[in-house]
């Protein structure tokens, strides 16, 4: 995909780069440009997707600190450099001007830069079933890698259709029980059918009413014919949106994936416009904060190497 050649404008802009979303990937590549003297200004409205959970876990030498401790503590590290900035604000608007891009904001202010950074995430649209949403994050889960070993063993449900369910629900069950819950209208192949066995994995097909216990512990799910199902914690297969309609906006392509569209990226985490690049959950399926930070990174690298391009053709 070819680098961005856009003029720079006469008066510099006063970020070299503008990052929305300053959690895992947006600080990572922050880290990378500051560290280059690049002038860059982080963008985020205090929301990371992670917030509902009390800790984070699966990340080398952070295992089980809160993840609000990890990002606070980057965060200090990038500011400590002199030319990184940040604005604790929500953007509303993201436009490509001449030589960059614009962010306005829920204030009405604005400011201005020569490339953008979307890493400001996806929300988790969890399933329509009482009890999910005051669970979320502690007791209803997504990930296992990130919260099955803190389980504990013992009952554990799984939410989710089509093939994805079943190769979800197979790999839960390394971690405990599991029943899988797929609703009546569901049919298996007799090779999803034999795997699900083979992990001992019991298929329940009546759906969910509810969950039950004292939130945000789970004793259970009651079933619409009025059975409950013991469970200890239940994984939910939740589908993602990308929280803001930015890229798409700006032109960029989307992608489908088992989970949801993410933003379409090449392995440089470059979009498929000019000067717009993205890194994280919004533009992966898998999604975790080790592999959020190495996406970070790449992009990171990638933009300062799309301004240095910039620079010389125009010095030429």
């Amino acid at each position: 995909m070819p680098i961005s050649t856009s003029i720079v404008p006469s008066e510099p802009m006063p970020h070299e780069a503008l990052i929305l979303g300053g959690s895992y990937a947006g600080l990572s590549a922050a880290q990378q440009l500051v560290r280059a003297r690049r002038r860059v200004l982080v963008i985020d409205d205090g929301k990371p997707r992670n917030r509902f959970a009390a800790r984070a876990h699966g990340f080398l030498s952070q295992d089980g600190r809160p993840g609000a401790e990890i990002a606070a503590a980057a965060r200090a590290q990038v500011a400590a450099y002199p030319t990184a900035a940040f604005r604790m604000a929500e953007a509303v608007e993201v436009e490509r001007i001449d030589g960059g891009f614009s962010v306005v904001f829920a204030d009405g202010t604005r400011t201005t830069g020569r490339r953008l950074l979307l890493s400001h995430g996806v929300e988790d649209v969890l399933p329509d079933i009482p009890g999910v949403k005051e669970r979320w994050g502690r007791t209803a889960l997504h990930c296992p890698w990130c919260h099955g070993y803190e389980i504990g063993g013992g009952s554990i449900g799984v939410l989710g259709r089509g093939d994805h369910a079943v190769q979800y629900a197979a790999t839960v069950a390394e971690w405990g029980q599991v029943t899988l819950f797929m609703g009546l209208e569901v049919g298996l192949s007799p090779e999803d059918a034999h795997l699900l066995y083979r992990r001992g994995v019991t298929i329940e097909t009546t759906p969910i009413e509810r969950l039950e216990g004292d939130a945000p512990t789970l004793t259970g799910a009651r079933l619409a014919d009025g059975r409950f199902v013991a469970l200890k914690a239940l994984f939910v297969g939740a589908q993602i949106q990308v929280g803001n309609p930015f890229a798409e906006r700006l032109g960029c392509e989307m992608t489908d994936t088992p989970m949801g569209r993410v933003i379409k990226v090449d392995g440089m985490q470059q979009t498929t416009q000019p000067g717009v690049f993205a890194a994280g959950d919004l533009a992966r399926a898998a999604s975790n904060i080790t592999l959020a930070t190495s996406d970070g990174m790449i992009a990171g690298h990638a933009l300062f190497r799309s301004l240095v391009e910039e620079e010389t053709q125009r010095a030429a």
